[in-house]
């Protein structure tokens, strides 16, 4: 006689949201790099002790992020990345992750760093909750702005300009607004308009609407 014992192979969520009951399980990587986390810093450099400083906040999560980097001049490698941040989980790893990427192996160009997704670094983390992705995001959008290196270099064609076009001129929003609500989570426009309202008082903006939707739903997700 044979007996098969079945057991539960689901791994223990890391979290659980109080109010939701929704649980995200983060990977061995993922749990290294927040709890031991590269290039972090408590202390803000001195003044000048990089070649430039990059910050963004995020609204949807209430993280920010700060990072400083260093430039060969020469070759445009980065040479060093110190971030900090107050933020979650996600975020701290993320940032962690994106830092080893860009100065492993002697360091990336900036060219090569700009390249780097959302879906980069989540693969390297081994994967993230859907709704954390928003997080890997941040440290580009402040290395984005640090980039902008390139003004104190005489380089002005190849800053990068972080401008926004208002889509629904009714409500003033933004291509920005709509790629947030993206970022934490919506997925067709019917959660879009629950969200923003967005194309209710101007519907001749649906089409250019469900086209963000969809670029931003592959930028992101694939």
């Amino acid at each position: 006689m044979v007996i098969i014992i079945l057991t539960n192979t689901m791994p223990t969520p890391d979290v659980t949201n109080p109010s939701t009951n929704q649980q995200w399980v983060y990977s061995d990587i993922a749990r290294d790099h927040f709890f031991n986390p590269r290039n972090f810093i408590v202390d803000e450099p001195k003044d000048g002790a990089y070649d430039s400083i990059g910050m963004v906040g995020s609204p949807a999560c209430g993280d920010i992020m700060k990072i400083w980097i260093k430039v060969n001049k020469k070759t445009e490698r980065i040479k060093e990345m110190k971030w900090k941040t107050f933020g979650c989980a996600s975020a701290i790893a993320a940032t962690s992750m994106f830092s080893v990427m860009l100065t492993e192996k002697g360091g990336r160009t900036i060219d090569q760093a700009l390249k780097i997704t959302a879906q980069d670094i989540t693969k390297r983390l081994d994967g993230l909750p859907t709704r954390k992705i928003h997080c890997s995001v941040l440290a580009d959008k402040a290395f984005r702005k640090a980039v902008n290196y390139f003004r104190n270099t005489g380089q002005h064609q190849r800053i990068l300009v972080q401008g926004s076009k208002i889509i629904d001129p009714i409500l003033n929003i933004t291509d920005k607004d709509i790629e947030e609500a993206v970022l934490e989570g919506t997925k067709n426009l019917e959660d879009l308009q629950k969200k923003l309202k967005v194309g209710i008082g101007s519907p001749e903006a649906l089409p250019e609407i469900e086209q963000l939707l969809r670029f931003y739903q592959e930028k992101y997700f694939g």
